[in-house]
């Protein structure tokens, strides 16, 4: 996609604003960086020195975060004091030698358990169930054709597509908390009439941070918008975006038969009972189909990202019981996972923010693994995910505009998977489900499913197996799903080169 480039700026605000155009200007994304020596933190900017996750204070923590780095709470980061250690909590050896002090630390990081993300073996991605073709058909797919209509907030062709993840839900994952969040607001073309917004949140904690009351648990967020354009007339935006909401429905299908064995695990043995806490299993997953996100006339602060606008703000003013682990809904974000604009073959996903690209290099490692062992469709040119080597000092200040921009301007840690350049189909009447590539979309239900059980640690104690596994062996249900459905339907090849 070829773009004019201008800049203008604001001296009060110290903002620098970089307004795209393609060349159709069919649509404005706006990319912004703030001046990090005038009101550090306040943007997730690349260039901030790492910050304390509630205070947004600079912080000495390595950027590569490790289990216990993405467990904000309440409590300010340990600090320690001549003569004193200070570990995965702040301890009280104030009268001992500073020598005896190391001699102790050496002992407990031999004997604390290991808080650092652990990636899936071998064995483990092979054994995760693949998508089905049936559930991706762009005709008659079980997640992904109800969701390949026009859905402009407020139509009924929207309203269907609400339905079809609510009936989704409600049917195949009563597990799972449903939530509405609604809002009204005028647009541009609406005048003085108030147009709905109606967002969709779905979550999975585990059964002993909800005994525990609100607030307890942190929780992984995979977010999509699920509304289109209102012009051209009939947009379905396949891309943008009902494949990856389809995507995460698929994952939270998936994922879900590893947290029930992992959560029954845990409820056997009295996990998180009477206040114990073990971080490895503090983390639950929420799923964000947002509304409005798509400009009605013309790209603009005011008119765009209405339904993320909305829910940021009452999360951010929805206080939690003064004991409980987070502040509000907000904080609970342990990482914001955004898809956008996928679907087409050859995407390619920079990363964006040096804050989250340990994540980043989490998921492209997942996506090479799953390519090694052959069990990926799709044969891009280059990675999905490129830029796991990124350095340092080639992350710039800016980032494309999408639902991210509210909460991650208030504070939550953004992993943004959209591609650079966008699809050639980009806003125009041709993304519809015809100009979808399905393998690279069931790679994606692939990738980000792997990327999510590795990081919830869905996996029993038991050794060499994954969620779906017990002594070596599949379960019965993911044996059955490994050959197909009941009714005979195959899953997606696992080898690469298949088509649709």
């Amino acid at each position: 996609m070829n773009l004019s480039i201008t800049e203008t700026s604001q001296l009060s605000g110290c903002w620098k604003t970089v307004q795209l155009h393609n060349v159709t200007k069919t649509k404005e994304r706006w990319w912004r960086a703030r001046d990090t020596s005038t009101q550090l933190g306040v943007l997730r900017d690349q260039e901030v020195p790492n910050q304390h996750p509630e205070t947004g204070n600079p912080t000495n923590e390595p950027d590569e975060m490790t289990r216990r780095n993405r467990f904000p709470t309440r409590s300010p980061l340990p600090t320690t004091t001549p003569g004193t250690m200070s570990l995965l909590r702040p301890t009280a050896m104030f009268s001992l030698p500073t020598l005896l002090n190391l001699f102790f630390a050496t002992v407990l990081l031999f004997i604390t358990p290991s808080l650092a993300y652990q990636a899936l073996s071998d064995t483990q991605l092979k054994a995760i169930p693949a998508p089905l073709n049936s559930d991706f058909d762009i005709k008659t797919g079980a997640l992904l054709a109800p969701i390949l209509i026009p859905r402009v907030p407020g139509t009924p062709g929207q309203a269907k597509v609400q339905k079809h993840f609510i009936d989704f839900f409600s049917r195949e994952l009563p597990e799972w908390d449903i939530s509405w969040q609604n809002s009204t607001a005028t647009t541009p073309l609406s005048g003085n009439k108030q147009i709905p917004f109606q967002n969709l949140i779905f979550r999975r904690e585990p059964p002993w941070t909800k005994e525990r009351g609100p607030g307890t648990a942190a929780l992984l967020t995979l977010v999509a918008h699920y509304d289109s354009k209102v012009s051209p007339e009939g947009f379905i935006g396949a891309t943008d975006s009902a494949a990856p909401c389809a995507v995460l429905m698929h994952v939270a299908k998936t994922v879900e038969g590893y947290l029930k064995r992992v959560y029954e695990e845990g409820i056997s043995g009295e996990r998180g009972k009477d206040g114990r806490e073990d971080p490895k299993r503090e983390v639950g997953v929420q799923i964000l189909l947002l509304d409005g996100e798509e400009a009605f006339k013309e790209w603009t602060d005011t008119d765009s990202l209405y339904g993320a606008r909305s829910l940021s703000d009452e999360w951010e003013n929805t206080p939690y019981p003064a004991l409980s682990r987070f502040a509000n809904p907000l904080r609970q974000i342990d990482l914001f996972v955004l898809l956008d604009l996928l679907g087409s073959a050859d995407p390619g996903v920079p990363s964006y923010f040096q804050t989250t690209h340990w994540a980043y290099k989490n998921m492209a490692a997942v996506e090479s693994r799953m390519r090694i062992l052959g069990l990926l469709e799709s044969k891009p040119k280059d990675p999905f995910l490129p830029e796991a080597g990124k350095l340092k000092e080639h992350f710039g200040r800016a980032y494309v505009g999408d639902d991210h921009q509210p909460f991650m301007a208030k504070g939550a840690p953004v992993l943004h998977m959209i591609p650079t350049p966008f699809p050639h189909v980009w806003h125009k009447i041709e993304d519809d489900g015809e100009h979808l590539d399905l393998p690279t979309v069931r790679d994606w239900a692939r990738i980000v499913t792997a990327f999510t059980i590795e990081y919830l640690e869905a996996t029993t104690v038991e050794a060499g197996t994954a969620g779906g596994e017990k002594d070596g062996k599949p379960h019965e249900e993911d044996a059955a799903a490994k050959q197909g459905t009941t009714d005979g339907e195959d899953q997606a090849g696992a080898g690469a080169g298949k088509g649709p």
